[in-house]
This record gives structure tokens, sequence and C-alpha cells, in this order.
């Protein structure tokens, strides 16, 4: 082989060999809107959760609870009374939901099959985000004015710990092996806490992280998801120190939510974006795109059979100040409270 020829066939070799991890660098979601899920009901909204093995989606809505049917969007029962819902936990092992209710300071516990209420156990002051670890069949439920967790106890909905967190919980998650994390949103922390002695074990600072809220966790790799809406950025952190592997730009988010099997971190702007962080390793993480949703929609739910994103949001309205709120939220518009549905 000549000289010239042979150097152009080791250039063409290498540049074969390299494409593969060029175009996954660059390559897209490819998620758009597809639908929406009207809900007519009135009141305000917070987080939503999906579980794509029953096809539900529960959605936190004033007063209420509405359920819909994952891939019509039909309304397929409400659990209502739950005063300034917040979150909705799910625990299929026992058959059992709970509701976070902000306003009455309390948990609702019903039954997945039926939607029935079964009980309401008292918790802190202002219970916002709840999650259920599995591994020891808990309940944590944020109490934002009291600054605290409650733990209860799933198998018999008895509070077992109430948890001193230092400052103002959000979003929780759990690694699966005992151990528990917090967004503490106005520290500016991740708190770590042992699932079998209820203790604090670390704190570790977001360093250029402000107002963390939205959470999730790769399990497989260890690595947290941290959406801080006051910095605007999503900071990738290993669960098992600290360490941070990297910032990323996003918008005012509240949620996150992960997919395992894409490996791909979605962040709920409410400026109307998805900002997606996708993990090439447990090491090495790139943002991809912003996709568009609608305006508002701050919190996601996530389906991991379908890969499909759910949003909640409605048409709002300015509320003019007053001495007591200078900065007042807008309002919804009656009849526009809707779930954006986002995928391929």
């Amino acid at each position: 082989m000549k000289p010239i020829l042979k150097l152009f066939c080791v250039v063409l070799l290498g540049t074969i060999c390299n494409a593969p991890l060029h175009l996954t660098a660059q390559k897209k979601t490819g998620f758009k809107v597809l639908t929406s899920f009207p809900i007519k009901s009135a009141g305000g909204w917070d987080y939503i959760t999906v579980d794509g093995a029953s096809k539900r989606i529960y959605v936190s809505h004033g007063m209420q609870v509405n359920i819909l049917d994952v891939a019509t969007g039909d309304s397929v029962g409400v659990i209502p009374d739950t005063k300034g819902v917040h979150g909705i936990a799910l625990a299929p092992d026992l058959n059992k939901g709970y509701t976070s209710n902000g306003r009455a300071n309390t948990v609702t516990v019903f039954d997945l099959k039926t939607n029935q209420v079964l009980k309401q156990i008292a918790a802190g002051t202002n219970p916002d985000a709840i999650f259920y670890d599995e591994f020891s069949r808990k309940i944590y439920a944020f109490n934002g004015r009291s600054k605290d967790a409650t733990v209860i106890d799933a198998a018999s909905d008895m509070v077992v710990a109430t948890i001193p967190l230092g400052g103002k919980p959000e979003t929780g998650v759990s690694d699966g092996k005992g151990k528990v994390f917090v967004n503490i949103e106005d520290t500016n922390e991740e708190v770590e806490i042992d699932a079998a002695t209820f203790k604090i074990l670390n704190r570790w600072k977001l360093d250029g992280g402000e107002e963390p809220s939205g959470l999730a966790i790769d399990r497989a790799t260890n690595r947290l998801f941290i959406g801080c809406g006051g910095s605007k950025t999503m900071v990738v952190m290993d669960a098992a120190n600290g360490k941070i592997f990297g910032k990323y730009p996003i918008g005012g988010c509240d949620g996150v939510a992960f997919d395992p099997e894409l490996k791909q971190a979605y962040a709920s702007n409410g400026e109307g974006t998805i900002s997606v962080i996708r993990e090439l390793s447990a090491g090495k993480f790139e943002f991809v795109e912003n996709i568009k949703s609608e305006k508002g929609a701050r919190t996601i739910g996530i389906d991991l059979l379908t890969h499909k994103l759910y949003l909640p949001t409605a048409q709002t309205k300015p509320v003019a100040p007053t001495a007591e709120n200078a900065h007042p939220r807008p309002e919804p518009i009656a009849g526009t409270f809707h779930i954006v549905v986002v995928g391929k």
C-alpha cells in the first residue's frame, strides 16, 4: 500500500472508530409535547406521581388528588379532603398510597386499588415533599415550616420518628440500601440520613447551587441529580461522599426526574422548558438540550415503562401586590389546569 493511501486509511479508520462516541455525546432526546390531559376542578398544584405499572397518574390539586389513566388521561378516581396537598407517595408492596396535606398538617393513607381513605396521620407543620423508602418500608414526609421529617412505618401507619433537619426540606430520595437524602432549600445543603437509626450522617454544601428543590437518584451509580431553582443549576453529586461532579444550566425548576434506562435526568422549569442532563458514565455527564414544555410546568413525573414525562400546569393571571405580600404568585385561571405529556 502506498504511504499516502495508508495514511488516509488510518485517518478514516480513526474517524469511524470515534464516530459512535461523538454522535452519542451530541444526540438529542427527540422528545416533544405529545398531548395534554385536562382537569377541570379548581385549585393549585404541586407534585405529580406516575406509576407505569398500575397505569395511573396521581396529581396534587388543591384539596384533593386527581387520579388519571396514564395512557388516556381519563379520570379513574379522586382522593378527597387532602387540604393543601403537595405530594403523593406509593407503597405498592403494601397496596397503600400517602398524601402530604400542607394545610391540615396530616398525611392521608389510601388504598391503591379502591382509592378508599384508610387513615389520617398527624405530621409536622406544612408537610410538603413525601416519598416511600421501600428498603426500610418507611414513609418520609418533609415538613416545610417545622423544618423536620415525619417518619411513618408503612406497615402499621404509626409515626416512629421525627428528624430535625436544621432547615426547610424539599424533595427526598433513597438509595434503596439504607440511606435517605433530602434537599435543604434555605441552607443550600444535601442531607444524608441513616434509614435504620434516623440519624443525620452528613450535611454537604451545594457550592454554586442555591434553593435546591427537585431531586432524583441513579441507584446504579449512586449519583444524585439536584435541581437548584435559585441558581438555575443542576448539581450532580456522589451520594457516597458529597463530591460534586458537575453543575449544568437549567431553569427555575421545582422537580427532577431520572430515567435509569435512558440515563437521563430531567429538570422541569417554570419558564416552559425541560432541561436534560445525560449520564455518560459514573463520572461523566453532559447537558443535552432544553425540551419545550409549557410555562408554569415546574414539577414532573416519569413513566419508567414508556419513558414519557408528565407535567402539571395551568394558565394564570397576575395578582395585585399587597402590604403583606409584595410579590404574590399568579393565580390559576379556572378550568385551564392540565397535564402536559412529553415523549417521542
